[in-house]
């Protein structure tokens, strides 16, 4: 295998920002609509719960980070779960019912109607996001999924589709980071927060 060189870290890095500058380009009305839901449902007592796996569970970490902590200014703590968070409900629930219901059931157990659900998976096929944003649908929750490549399983199941379209992981991640960011920053600009 070849190493790499400094023309091939400039290539990646022209790659990650043509696709960001395409994707929300593009996305803009798409990710100012759910940024408005959001903050909706927060004014309204609601919360945001996230999930995802590996890199997607860093990014759920970071935006109910940033949502009860804050981005700019000085603000009330908005209420915001990352479900991938609690290692004793994590390993509880997937020895005893199986790994690809642990968001589901913690959907179940903290998910009420108004609440806002995200799932972000790159590939949009991660089995426990899919049935995580299933039992928030049928919980009457407003669903997003933030995926790539298509959206996969998720791409007919939630109500808002935030897909990356590119097919490397890698690249994925590096929109969805920026995603996260911009989605934190609409809720805060809106009123009351």
């Amino acid at each position: 295998m070849a190493r790499m060189d400094a023309g091939d870290i400039r290539r990646l890095v022209a790659e990650s920002v043509a696709l960001k500058e395409r994707f929300f380009a593009e996305s803009a009305p798409l990710l100012l609509e759910v940024g408005a839901k959001m903050a909706e449902s927060l004014s309204q007592g609601g919360r945001i719960l996230a999930f995802g796996n590996g890199g997607s569970a860093a990014d759920a970490q970071h935006l109910a980070g940033e949502l009860v902590g804050h981005l700019r200014g000085e603000r009330p703590a908005l209420s915001a779960l990352a479900l991938s968070t609690d290692p004793s409900v994590l390993t509880a629930v997937a020895n005893d019912m199986g790994y690809e219901t642990i968001f589901r059931r913690q959907v179940e157990a903290h998910g009420r109607a108004g609440d806002v659900a995200i799932g972000i998976t790159t590939s949009g096929r991660s089995p426990n996001v899919v049935q995580g944003l299933q039992a928030a649908r049928d919980r009457g929750l407003l669903t997003v999924g933030l995926t790539g490549n298509g959206g996969g399983t998720l791409a007919g199941l939630v109500h808002h589709l935030i897909d990356v379209p590119h097919s490397d992981a890698q690249r994925i991640q590096e929109v969805h980071g920026m995603v996260v960011h911009v989605l934190c920053e609409i809720v805060e600009e809106a009123p009351g927060h």
